[in-house]
């Protein structure tokens, strides 16, 4: 798909801040018709405010997940040639601090709310005989951190379901990537404070005192790893997996993705856990 040709349409979530937001003004800019979605009305006046087309879509809801795809589809005239799904959050806490309920709705948001738009965009791009959905996954879809279960389940199912999706619509003309990024500058950790304060509570706790790390990390301004990339490196990534004729199916953003992943896959699982001890005591991810 070559936006010089014509106007090609992608929908997107999670368009409020951060990486949404910028991928989305990125792809508007190469002349992409870009069908930008949020959650709250008030994000999606914003967008609309700054030149996007913007529609209401909050993923634990399938039935805003219909109305959102069905605006999407009147305003891009029933065709769509791209899914980006990007919308999600990190639930902070140890597993064994976690309710059914609190790592439900983790999965709601970041893994069956996708699965349900995605499945939705599907039968599109079957009749269109083309397409590209872009999962935004993460680097802990490769590796687990503690205190982190709930988002590397949410990562870890989102990665094995996106697998299975590329390998059943091969030969369809759809073609399906994750991107993986390590640390990127967004609202993300403000959120995942926000969660964390909602849901865990660390002073009853045994692991309390691992606790005021977690929110000492979550509540430093500014870039608290290192390697920390802006959102123009996703949106690098994106552009390929959108325009390229042979997109990738995996994605590497950032060196600890890089290093992590390499490590992974030459450490024996003990060796493995010895490195992301030592990434976990320095405050990575």
């Amino acid at each position: 798909m070559n936006p010089t040709d014509y106007a090609p349409s992608v929908l997107m979530t999670g368009c409020s801040s951060g990486i949404g937001h910028h991928c989305a003004h990125g792809l508007a800019r190469r002349g992409w018709r870009v069908i930008a979605s949020a959650r709250r009305t008030e994000d999606v006046d914003r967008l609309a405010a700054e030149g996007l087309s913007a529609v209401q879509l909050d993923l634990d809801d399938p039935e805003s997940i219909r109305a959102g795809l069905e605006q999407t589809l009147v305003l891009t005239g029933g065709r769509l040639d791209a899914l980006f799904n990007n919308g999600a959050y990190g639930q902070p806490g140890a597993v064994e601090d976690l309710s059914r309920e609190v790592l439900r709705a983790q999965l709601e948001t970041n893994l069956l709310g996708w699965h349900d738009l995605t499945c939705r965009v599907i039968p599109i791009m079957r009749r269109q005989g083309q397409g590209r959905i872009v999962q935004n996954s993460s680097i802990l879809g490769l590796i687990a951190l503690p205190y982190r279960g709930a988002y590397v389940a949410s990562k870890y199912a989102l990665e094995g379901l996106t697998d299975t999706l590329r390998l059943e619509l091969a030969a369809t003309g759809i073609f399906v990537s994750l991107i993986e990024p390590g640390p990127i500058l967004s609202r993300f950790r403000d959120n995942a404070h926000k969660a964390f304060q909602a849901h865990i509570d660390s002073e009853h706790s045994l692991h309390r005192e691992a606790y005021r790390r977690t929110e000492a990390r979550l509540t430093k301004p500014g870039a608290v790893q290192p390697f920390t990339l802006p959102p123009a490196a996703i949106l690098d990534k994106l552009i390929h997996a959108l325009e390229s004729r042979r997109p990738k199916a995996r994605y590497y953003v950032t060196f600890p993705t890089h290093l992590l992943g390499a490590l992974k896959r030459i450490l024996p699982t003990r060796g493995m856990d010895w490195v992301l001890d030592r990434v976990s005591r320095g405050g990575a991810g």
